[in-house]
């Protein structure tokens, strides 16, 4: 498969107000990402030639943006891939436009979470039916705290070094206005918090969210007539497993081979020989704390076992060597699953730009986002860079 090094460019993208948008439907936010875009971009709505929505509880089609844009008769595509679904559909856009099957298109990714009916994401058999015994009873918390008692007992991490995480990523969600949560929380209110699936305390995990992020993609050689300030995709890549980690006989529950393999083709395609020197900054996952902790090693940002020194000395703080989650990731942001991803290329594409403001890093060359989801049996890495 040919790599999308160099052939992408990004040239605007637009992100709303996360939280909890009770005066704002799906469709408001829908307008409000993709005008930002659209500004960003320096592109008329009636320069798009294609679409693509990424959600999975919002809309049935990619008539949600034909009928919220007016979008009259172009193609429009809706792309669910559990949580790696945003950057999913930027990955099926921008093959569209690395094949110059079209010049300029739009892709959104949009979740409607807080009026949905439910006060969190389904249990597991409801939202991934796969197994008829498995299944039962899961939810999100319970299949992502089960590495968590082997993790400790291998390497000695503890739930103090899951709190050091959180305390880091609602520090980071102070200086971004867009985020859900902007309150900084301390060691000892993570630690005492209420347990929600041992160990994570409710601070361990990410809020339930309303959310909507957008990006206008065309090619490399076009970029420049529209917007000087572009962006280019190196990498884009998405790993999906045959078999959940929690149905292989040799899974040791010590890391998720999907991100890993996504990672490993990521920094391929991309050039990356050393992510821990290479990588600028991360945007990762952190639907809980134990899934940033196990991203670190997944990704190769550290040696295995090593995570729980990393988030002793700062490595991935804001002034730390590779910052994770400066805009405070899923902790501040939440986590409207359609929309996630999108706002994980946001941050970098602002970040790249130096328009990130009172979070802007000194140094900024390439940025890698990462999501992962289902069992977790998917995931999706995306490297950005100038």
């Amino acid at each position: 498969m040919e790599s999308l090094r160099d052939k992408v460019a990004i040239i605007g993208m637009g992100c709303c107000k996360f939280g909890e948008n009770w005066d704002k439907s799906a469709q408001d936010m829908i307008v409000e990402v993709a005008y930002e875009a659209y500004q960003d971009a320096g592109v008329e709505p009636k320069q798009i030639q294609a679409a693509w929505v990424g959600t999975i509880f919002t809309g049935m089609s990619g008539c949600i943006l034909a009928d919220t844009l007016k979008l009259d008769g172009i193609p429009i595509s809706r792309v669910e891939n559990q949580c790696p679904t945003p950057m999913d559909a930027l990955r099926n856009a921008c093959y569209a436009v690395a094949a110059k099957v079209f010049d300029v298109v739009l892709v959104v990714g949009v979740e409607k979470q807080k009026d949905s009916g439910y006060s969190g994401l389904p249990d597991i058999d409801t939202f991934y039916p796969i197994h008829p015994v498995i299944g039962k009873g899961g939810t999100a918390p319970g299949w992502f705290s089960l590495p968590a008692a082997r993790y400790f007992a291998k390497y000695g991490a503890s739930r103090e070094h899951l709190a050091k995480i959180a305390v880091k990523n609602h520090k980071n969600g102070t200086l971004s206005p867009k985020a859900h949560f902007q309150k900084e929380i301390t060691l000892e209110q993570a630690l005492n918090a209420p347990i929600v699936s041992w160990p994570f305390g409710l601070f361990d995990c990410c809020p339930t969210t309303d959310g909507a992020a957008a990006a206008i993609i065309t090619t490399k050689e076009l970029a420049k007539s529209f917007n000087k300030d572009y962006v280019l995709v190196k990498a884009l890549n998405l790993a999906c497993d045959s078999l959940a980690p929690f149905q292989r006989p040799d899974f040791d529950f010590l890391g998720w081979p999907a991100t890993q393999r996504a990672g490993q083709a990521a920094y391929k395609d991309a050039g990356v020989t050393n992510p821990a020197k290479q990588i600028s900054m991360a945007e990762v996952h952190d639907c809980f704390t134990l899934t940033e902790l196990l991203t670190y090693e997944d990704l190769g940002f550290c040696k295995k076992g090593e995570a729980k020194d990393h988030v002793d000395s700062g490595t991935f703080e804001i002034a730390g060597d590779l910052p994770v989650n400066v805009d405070g990731g899923l902790k501040s942001f939440g986590h409207p699953v359609g929309a996630s991803g999108l706002r994980m290329i946001y941050e970098i594409y602002k970040q790249l730009q130096g328009k990130a403001g009172p979070r802007q890093l000194k140094k900024m060359e390439l940025g890698l986002a990462h999501n992962i989801g289902g069992f977790p049996q998917v995931s999706s890495v995306a490297i950005l860079g100038r």
